[in-house]
């Protein structure tokens, strides 16, 4: 068979010089807190805060939700809030008509859950920071209140959780609340468990603390009796390159009784899984008879070996097969507990696919408040069982991936869920859906990118929606440029896109971790895309891509593409037949392989100045330069912070020698501002992230038309220099949001913007940048 990948011979040099000073990391919550108020100063006083952000769309995809909360009873109101994962919360009156963002200035909008007050519907709680801890999940930084249906916010603590999986407002006292906190994402820490408050959020009191790396992951109180509760512990921690699976020596996973108000507590765990092959934990009590609690485990017993040629939701290779989703019903108040699900082999299967082989995603079960042998689980799909957990369907018509429940306990026809896709209602118990997909704007987008055509497209891709490009219209004017509807477009749902500069209809993607396609859009859809990712012999490492891996188009020739993976890999003739221009680039170290691809090529840029001058940074850290083409290349970063994911590297149009890096340390809980310049091809570097003052950085780039103006897209929102780095503005009024990437026309001369959670944005900069001077 013949290969299209050749291996050059290749030199890898060290530079021993390095950054001209280092950073400290921000890992705490009041550092964070103090940040985000300069940050909202700086937005006060920038000199371009008359600029407008303009909505671009797409208005007809919504996004993660993690929770929704509805006043009842229904007809006396119509108001519902909606938790979307990193959009804030958001607000109908109208039970989904329209929305509108209640919360959407605070230093995180990444939403775990919410919860309303039962005696005050104008009194709502929202813990910051997904629980689900997926790719694209953001660290939170405390818990927030609103005494009147969402006008005004006051912070109420627990900064350092950085996620909060569940809230719980006592009915009998609404100034004591409890909260599940399961902590840090990816590092160990002291503030998780089960905190609880008796004087409104004034004051906490870690109630229930296993170790630093065992947080509460759900939390459900007895009906009958405030003082008992249930809380649900999980040990994990993420790590760069395995999703966060149970290991040998977990001890921390199970379930845990208070009848004290949190005073006291046991554990309660006879007939489940044993810690160490317990991952995530939902737990539910049945309102109408509260002996019976329903545990949803992610079960980490093996249930089969897999088959040899068996891949996984991503198409890698899988490995052992586990139980995965199972349930367990207890009818004496958790004393003892029996296995319910999976227990012939049509349920067997139907429990093991649940999940997919990411059952950490999930795990919420809900209880119908009216009949303890209704439960619902969530996965995959939202599945009911109506005989206690022994046999369940799938209840379809809505999109997929579930977080949240929400059953009115006078009516348990009316349903409202939460899911990857945004929210929807069920007005029959599930045999029908309505969802809010057209007025609900929190598109999570990863990637951005222009063509040259008129009007102009812009491309990204969405959590788990896939790609789709939409229209930036300019015909109204600059300063009313329309929200619009997105179209299909080529790639997964973590690709990036690049689009011939000559042909419009000629267009690079990816699917999953880099699998790297090209398509032509003047072609059929089932016939215009066509893989184009190298292969690889059998005694060779398969190919390592980053969830969206990153590839250009060459500034001298749009035939030539780089790729990275592991190696930065360059086709001259538009992907049809690759070389391999680099080793490998990454540590390599084979303790940090695992689940996720991990140790591989970050970012590329080549220089727009001079052919073959490639720069490349890895997840891991490292970063690397050629002038050559890839025959040599020399590494540019022995120093400065160490080990952080190198998330944009610019090599710049006005000067040769000059080369941009953004670096983020979210995956180490991380929340500084790293961002470095080089006028010597990266041979030392100097901090130009000034009065910057909170990270992570996403993305940084020139202005096409002055040298001296650059962008920087972070977790908060977008900042502009007009003195090459010396001093920051805030640009615009955003609300606080993910920018993962921006770009700006070079012949329009408008600032795109992708959004992890609020869409993408437009904005005009001719007045920024004067282009027509």
């Amino acid at each position: 068979m013949k290969r299209n990948i050749v291996l050059l011979c290749i030199v890898l040099l060290i530079n021993t010089s390095g950054f001209s000073q280092k950073k400290s990391p921000i890992t705490d919550g009041k550092t964070r807190l103090e940040m985000f108020e300069k940050h909202l100063k700086m937005k006060d006083t920038s000199a371009f805060s008359d600029l407008q952000w303009q909505l671009l769309g797409p208005t007809n995809i919504s996004a993660r939700c993690t929770d929704v909360e509805v006043v009842s009873p229904k007809g006396q109101s119509y108001t519902l809030y909606a938790a979307v994962a990193s959009g804030g919360i958001w607000k109908s009156v109208n039970e989904g008509t329209t929305w509108e963002p209640v919360f959407e200035q605070a230093a995180s909008t990444s939403i775990g859950d919410i919860a309303l007050d039962p005696a005050n519907s104008e009194v709502l709680w929202v813990g910051t920071g997904e629980a689900n801890i997926f790719r694209s999940s953001m660290a939170g930084c405390g818990i927030y209140k609103t005494n009147d249906g969402g006008q005004s916010w006051e912070f109420k603590g627990l900064e350092n959780t950085n996620t909060i999986a569940r809230i719980i407002v006592d009915p009998e006292n609404p100034n004591v609340v409890y909260v599940a906190a399961s902590g840090h994402e990816w590092t160990p820490n002291r503030e998780r468990g089960v905190y609880k408050t008796e004087d409104g959020g004034n004051t906490w009191q870690n109630i229930l603390y296993i170790n630093d790396m065992t947080g509460a992951i759900d939390l459900v109180m007895d009906p009958e009796d405030h003082l008992t509760l249930y809380a649900a512990t999980w040990q994990r921690i993420r790590k760069k390159w395995n999703d966060p699976r149970t290991e040998e020596n977990y001890t921390g996973s199970g379930i845990h009784r208070t009848t004290d108000g949190g005073k006291t507590w046991t554990k309660i765990n006879s007939g489940l899984p044993e810690a160490q092959n317990s991952g995530r934990i939902g737990i539910d009590v049945a309102r109408s008879n509260p002996d019976v609690l329903y545990a949803f485990v992610d079960n980490y017993e093996a249930a089969r070996e897999a088959e040899s040629e068996e891949l996984d939701s991503y198409g890698r290779p899988r490995g052992k097969v586990i139980k995965g989703a199972t349930v367990y019903r207890s009818e004496n108040r958790g004393e003892s507990w029996t296995l319910v699900s999976g227990l012939t082999e049509e349920m067997k299967t139907y429990m093991e696919r649940h999940s997919a082989t990411y059952g950490w995603v999930f795990g919420q079960i809900r209880v119908d408040p009216n009949d303890e042998n209704t439960i619902y689980t969530m996965g995959l799909g939202l599945n009911v069982s109506e005989d206690g957990g022994k046999t369940f369907r799938d209840l379809p018509g809505m999109h997929g991936d579930h977080h949240g429940l929400w059953i009115d306990p006078e009516n348990s026809n009316y349903l409202f869920n939460a899911n990857d896709g945004g929210v929807s209602v069920s007005y029959d118990k599930g045999k029908s859906w309505r969802s809010f997909t057209d007025n609900l704007p929190a598109a999570q987008f990863f990637n951005i990118a222009h063509d040259y055509s008129d009007p102009i497209y812009v491309y990204g891709s969405i959590q788990d929606h896939g790609s789709y490009r939409g229209q930036v219209i300019l015909e109204r004017g600059r300063d009313k440029i329309p929200a619009v509807e997105f179209e299909r477009a080529p790639g997964g749902e973590g690709s990036n896109h690049a689009i011939h500069p000559d042909n419009p209809d000629l267009v690079y993607s990816a699917g999953f971790y880099g699998t790297i396609q090209r398509s032509d859009m003047s072609k059929p859809w089932d016939s215009r895309t066509k893989r184009v990712l190298p292969g690889t012999y059998e005694d060779e490492p398969r190919l390592r891509g980053q969830w969206v891996a990153p590839f250009i188009i060459s500034p001298h020739n749009p035939e030539i593409i780089y790729h990275g993976m592991q190696y930065v890999l360059k086709s001259i003739d538009g992907g049809l037949t690759w070389e391999r221009i680099s080793p490998d680039l990454t540590y390599n170290n084979p303790e940090r392989r695992g689940d996720i691809s991990f140790q591989t090529v970050s970012s590329i840029s080549e220089s727009p100045l001079k052919y073959g001058l490639i720069y490349a940074g890895t997840d891991d850290g490292r970063i690397h330069r050629t002038k050559d083409g890839g025959k040599t290349w020399t590494e540019i970063y022995p120093d400065g912070p160490k080990n952080k994911w190198v998330s944009r590297i610019v090599a710049s149009k006005y000067k040769m020698e000059t080369v941009y890096l953004t670096q983020n340390g979210k995956r180490d809980d991380d929340f500084a501002v790293y961002i470095w310049k080089s006028d010597d091809y990266g041979t030392t570097w100097k901090d130009i992230s000034s009065n910057i003052p909170l990270g992570p950085v996403n993305v940084i780039r020139e202005d096409p038309f002055d040298r001296n103006i650059l962008y920087v897209g972070t977790d908060i929102g977008v900042y502009v220099t007009k003195d090459g780095g010396t001093t920051w503005n805030v640009l615009g009024d955003l609300p606080s949001c993910y920018v993962h990437d921006l770009v700006i026309h070079p012949i329009y001369n408008i600032i795109v913007i992708a959004t992890h959670g609020r869409g993408v944005w437009v904005m005009d900069v001719e007045p920024l940048n004067n282009s027509k001077e």
